[in-house]
């Protein structure tokens, strides 16, 4: 009994539907996942140091050592005019202990150190933002990749049933002897085709799902893409007023901003290292010799400065390649600058193509399906041939599988859109960009007023699915 109950139990799981996944599930698995996103993550926590690395400098440093040194000789003072006991002045056997304090008091090129290393923090989390917001927009990328792929296996699908009834229906008619072999011959033709697209498909989906299982680093691409929601943006917004945001909002442009600012206060430092330093150390010495001064322990202070005249013309060097490194700096911010502005505009008009090119898919989906629905009553009225019958039909496949492309492609267009300004996935940059738990919405809006479905993959939740899933009346 057990043992059927343990076989009924894993047909059950065998036969299980995968899970499915959502791009909401996909977005939040990447962020804990990915392993892009753990590396980058892990170069922040490294640039991280870098403030405590300079304070190290500046801050007090406390050492103490010991050591025993057996001599070869002995020196002892015996008694006399000196003291009525010996002094030893070297024993044989020397034990002694040393605590040092060093403190620097004044030291200019440390301090422009620890504001560059406060800088190079800020610049390493914005790269890090930066990166985090690519890995997670090529997430989102592959996933309405994929969810496109499932739709046309849907339609692949769709046409084997069709062409399947279509070849059992002409081989009823042939040996009726109401059609010709020729006839038959092309419906098992189109059947045979349509097959092999059905795999083509099928392998193309599969391979999706495979980037989309390495970007979320899953065990296994067994589970299904459920239809993505659509991105939001405006139909007609400013690219001026989108490029401002951008200038605003995208962490690469601000890290060049800020790396600017570091090179200025890196040749802060070269300058600063024309002025003295001033240090103060203590130490506190003990041994088992007294010494002259009959004591044992002794303790010292020195205020000490110091004040590099001539290096050989190091500074002068330096001073050269920090100037270089600010011009540098400042191509690299204003290159950015202008690559965030091309971005914006072309991905405007980018999405304004793709809407355009989806806009003209679904009035060639209701030509296509208007024309199959007439040939089919054509053909059922004796007027139509069977050859216009499986036109119209590959047709109207072709026609929807040419949809899902410009939808894949008019929401693809609308998240590099969200991207291009710095709205998708996007932290506020005036936060702390180093809390790897806070997490953004995934599209913020867009100035502009959003027009009713602007751009993406429309699927809602079962109309649109079915409607494409109504098989046409074969003949």
């Amino acid at each position: 009994m057990s043992s059927l109950l343990a076989l009924t139990l894993a047909a059950t799981l065998a036969a299980a539907p995968p899970p499915v996944l959502t791009l909401e599930d996909a977005l939040i698995q990447a962020r804990k996942e990915n392993l892009d996103l753990k590396a980058a993550q892990a170069r922040l926590r490294q640039a991280d140091t870098a403030s405590r690395k300079a304070w190290a400098g500046y801050l007090p440093t406390i050492a103490v050592g010991a050591a025993i040194i057996r001599n070869s000789n002995a020196a002892v003072i015996p008694p006399g005019p000196l003291g009525p006991e010996p002094v030893v002045i070297q024993p044989l056997v020397q034990r002694q202990f040393q605590a040092e304090l060093r403190q620097a008091i004044i030291a200019p090129q440390l301090w422009a150190g620890i504001q560059a290393a406060y800088k190079s923090e800020t610049v390493a989390a914005l790269n890090v933002e930066q990166a985090r917001r690519e890995i997670l927009f090529g997430v989102a990328q592959a996933y309405y990749g994929a969810a496109a792929q499932a739709q046309a296996v849907t339609v692949q699908e769709r046409l084997v049933e069709l062409n399947g009834a279509r070849s059992k229906d002409t081989k009823v008619r042939f040996d009726a002897g109401t059609v010709t072999r020729v006839a038959l011959l092309r419906a098992e033709q189109d059947l045979s085709r349509a097959e092999q697209d059905l795999i083509r498909a099928r392998n193309a989906l599969a391979s999706a799902k495979l980037v989309l299982t390495t970007l979320l680093a899953l065990d296994s691409p067994d589970f299904e893409v459920a239809p993505p929601p659509e991105p939001q943006v405006p139909v007609k917004t400013d690219s001026d007023v989108l490029v401002q945001r951008a200038l605003e909002q995208r962490a690469d442009v601000a890290a060049t901003r800020e790396t600017t600012e570091l090179a200025r206060i890196n040749k802060r430092g070269v300058l600063f290292s024309y002025l003295p330093t001033v240090g103060l150390t203590g130490t506190w010495r003990i041994a088992n010799a007294a010494g002259f001064a009959g004591r044992a322990d002794v303790w010292l202070v020195t205020l000490g400065a110091n004040w590099t005249l001539w290096d050989g013309g190091l500074r002068e060097a330096n001073l050269t390649e920090s100037s270089a490194k600010i011009v540098e700096a400042q191509a690299n911010a204003r290159k950015a600058e202008l690559t965030a502005r091309e971005e914006v505009k072309r991905s405007q008009l980018d999405l304004e193509s793709a809407l355009a090119n989806r806009l003209k898919a679904e009035q060639s989906v209701e030509l296509a399906r208007e024309s199959q629905r007439l040939t089919d009553v054509s053909f059922k009225a004796g007027v139509a041939t069977y050859l216009e019958v499986a036109d119209a039909n590959t047709a109207l496949t072709n026609a929807e599988i040419g949809l899902v492309s410009e939808r894949l492609q008019a929401s693809v267009a609308a998240l590099r859109l969200l991207r291009s300004v710095g709205a998708f996935e996007a932290r506020p940059l005036d936060s702390d960009l180093k809390d790897e738990t806070a997490v953004p919405p995934t599209v913020q809006p867009l100035p502009g007023a959003t027009g009713e479905n602007p751009a993406g993959m429309q699927v809602p939740p079962d109309a649109q699915l079915e409607q494409q899933k109504q098989p046409a009346q074969q003949p």
